[in-house]
């Protein structure tokens, strides 16, 4: 029996050390084509990150059902969920946790399937912590309200919840701590 490379351990540690990179530079895109032998970049990161100790919430239906048992997480809604899936195409229907004034640590990580991480018709201008200066990523595929609602879940810093945007084989990070502007595509 041959088991997906996405479910093998020394694939998980590339993974894992692409989304520390991704999180460390917020913005800069991570392809993750060469280590996940075809598989959709989110359901790299899910065999990655996810285990028995942490819950996760699906409410858009990104994850097939045969993945639940290989993941080996709790459901969950998303309102008590320490990682939510979603699809970065429908507007947020959902209230993530953000952490408490004692434990930020508990802010959830939304992890947003979009089209296309680095082009596209949506431009951000990144600036904070990780990034020099400034930074502008393109993504295709995101509705203009997940934008306004995570200005809103990170507006109580240090609560608030960590952005990962992904397409079929590439990533980028949007921590909690990063100013993000909309722009028009090629102007920062």
């Amino acid at each position: 029996m041959k088991i997906e490379a996405i479910w093998q351990a020394h694939i998980q540690q590339r993974v894992f050390r692409e989304l520390v990179e991704a999180f460390s530079r917020p913005g800069e895109i991570r392809d993750l084509a060469g280590d996940i032998d075809g598989a959709p970049a989110l359901r790299a990161v899910l065999a990655t990150l996810m285990d028995a100790e942490v819950t996760l919430a699906d409410p858009h239906g990104q994850i097939a059902a045969t993945d639940w048992p290989l993941l080996q997480t709790s459901p969950a809604s998303p309102e008590k969920s320490r990682y939510v899936v979603a699809d970065g195409r429908r507007a947020p229907d959902f209230q993530p946790m953000l952490g408490t004034l004692e434990s930020p640590e508990y802010g959830a990580t939304v992890l947003l399937q979009v089209d296309r991480v680095g082009e596209g018709d949506t431009a951000l201008a990144l600036s904070g912590p990780g990034i020099d200066g400034r930074r502008t990523l393109c993504l295709a595929g995101l509705h203009p309200d997940w934008l306004a609602r995570r200005a809103d879940w990170t507006s109580g810093f240090p609560l608030g919840v960590d952005l990962l945007l992904c397409d079929a084989r590439r990533l980028a990070a949007l921590p909690r701590t990063t100013q993000v502007h909309m722009t028009e595509k090629g102007v920062v």
